[in-house]
């Protein structure tokens, strides 16, 4: 097998809810790296409009879909927002579970994400940037649970999940009327 041009990737996102926007990002990773990482953010939030789902129920979704190409671990907010200081957190997390650091960052967002590595001496990490070609967010697919939209839901779910659309749902209803959070 050819070694990929890149060794380790990593993705970083919250996945409150999973949707095929995501899917499409981790199979650009998982086309380019050796491994891929995903590390969930806030990953000790659940049960709020926000963050309904739990890491462990967020870990699950990504399982049935990617299986064992990927590797999936919690980071929890650390309260400082998008900066070096956010980077220096990633960081030390990738080195703690992979034993190194990342060669590639993957991002679905706009705004350049690798300059969270500015403050690391010795790391130099590349972005790839994979462009939005599906006109959906989390935000939206939530409120198709509340909506009770399961047409649309499915529209933009990978098919491994709609079996767990009942007990999906029933999370996202549970948490819509808690609006605290602790992330950013």
């Amino acid at each position: 097998m050819k070694d990929k041009a890149f060794k380790l990737g990593i993705i970083v996102g919250r996945f409150q809810t999973f949707h095929t926007g995501h899917k499409y990002m981790v199979d650009k990773a998982c086309a380019v790296c050796d491994r891929v990482g995903i590390l969930v953010g806030s990953s000790q939030e659940s049960g709020t409009l926000k963050n309904p789902f739990s890491f462990e129920m967020r870990r699950e979704m990504l399982k049935k879909v990617f299986g064992d190409r990927v590797r999936i671990e919690p980071l929890p907010d650390i309260g400082v927002g998008n900066n070096s200081r956010w980077g220096d957190y990633v960081l030390q997390n990738v080195q703690r579970y992979f034993g190194k650091a990342p060669d590639l960052l993957v991002s679905g967002k706009e705004e350049r994400r690798v300059d969270w590595f500015d403050s690391a001496e010795g790391v130099s990490v590349a972005e790839l940037y994979v462009p939005k070609t599906i006109d959906m967010s989390a935000t939206r697919m939530r409120q198709f649970f509340i909506d009770d939209n399961r047409e649309e839901w499915q529209r933009y779910t990978p098919p491994q999940l709609w079996d767990d659309y009942e007990a999906m749902r029933a999370a996202v209803l549970a948490a819509k009327d808690n609006l605290f959070t602790e992330s950013i």
